[in-house]
């Protein structure tokens, strides 16, 4: 199983994926075997928990969910929250017997990255483009849903171009609420009418379409310079709520941080040998797979000698993060 591990200014969102049987007879070994994720969890970041509060904490959220945790065999892990990172790395070398690997400058992402200077750009946003571009295609453009709301470009080429960031919903309501001497902290959610007959109904109607026309306006502007053929994904906390009521998104991915994570890790498993016992996981899958076909369909995967060769893991122009 793959542990991934997603820390963000407000929240930590964890998640387990375990292989599962894909593909069919005809499926070559190295597509038997597939990832699906089986178990995830949202926590509150909080900095200064020690190695020993993490690890319980860790062992006592796989107990609830029946996960093995000697089942982990490599940990992924995106920070845009310094701190914790070395409480992080300990932990998984205590509890895990793992060396974690951080999505960092240097990590194999397979996308150039096109920004004046690549090392500025968070981690979260690169797995993002990285997830929508593998399960969307291109050009794609993310809106994630954090305690900053940001915009992320690919091209059609899959080069990350950059994008946006504005401050997230949640920080434009506490702001509204401390700023002010009578309005009330109130629920983030979609009001029933616009004109709000109360405080609160005037409130949510203001956080809610005031920030719904802040997203829309800024995907207009970005879709113009993209192409209006791009295909918009969002995703992050608060992505149900405001992608539902966006004329321009389309696609909302709950999980789409989680899967970039374990997209980034495969990419990197091999040339490090992270995953040793991949091999021999594929060869026994082959061994069943000769006697009884697995159900379902054929799935479609990439190798990473057919990504080389169309020049994704080369920087181009741009540098691969």
């Amino acid at each position: 199983m793959l542990l991934v591990v997603d820390v963000g200014n407000t929240n930590t969102v964890l998640g387990v994926f375990a292989k599962v049987a894909k593909g069919d007879a005809d499926s070559p070994a190295s597509e038997a075997l597939g990832y699906e994720l089986v178990a995830n969890w949202r926590l509150a970041t909080v900095v200064t928990q020690t190695v020993d509060e993490y690890g319980v904490l860790f062992r006592n959220l796989f107990a609830m969910n029946k996960v093995e945790a000697k089942g982990i065999h490599g940990i992924v892990i995106s920070s845009v929250v310094p701190p914790p990172d070395s409480t992080l790395r300990e932990v998984c070398e205590r509890y895990f017997s793992s060396k974690p690997l951080f999505i960092e400058p240097g990590v194999k992402t397979g996308m150039p990255v096109l920004y004046d200077n690549p090392g500025e750009v968070g981690a979260d946003r690169i797995v993002n483009a990285v997830a929508a571009f593998e399960k969307y295609g291109g050009p794609c453009l993310v809106v994630d849903f954090g305690t900053a709301t940001t915009f992320d470009c690919v091209s059609a080429k899959g080069e990350y171009q950059g994008g946006v960031i504005s401050p997230g919903l949640g920080i434009s309501a506490d702001a509204l609420f401390e700023r002010t001497a009578r309005l009330p902290r109130v629920d983030i959610r979609k009001p029933a009418r616009v004109i709000g007959s109360n405080t609160v109904g005037s409130l949510q109607s203001g956080l809610y379409y005031g920030y719904l026309g802040l997203v829309d306006g800024i995907l207009e502007l970005l879709l113009k310079e993209l192409g209006k053929e791009a295909k918009v994904v969002a995703t992050g906390g608060l992505a149900s709520l405001i992608g539902t009521g966006s004329k321009y998104i389309k696609n909302v991915d709950e999980f789409l941080t989680l899967e970039g994570l374990r997209i980034i890790w495969e990419r990197n498993a091999a040339r490090s040998g992270r995953e040793p016992s991949l091999t021999k996981a594929k060869n026994a899958a082959a061994e069943r797979t000769a006697s009884k076909p697995w159900p379902g369909s054929k799935s479609k995967t990439t190798s990473t000698t057919s990504l080389k060769s169309k020049n994704i893991f080369s920087g181009g122009a741009g540098v691969p993060c």
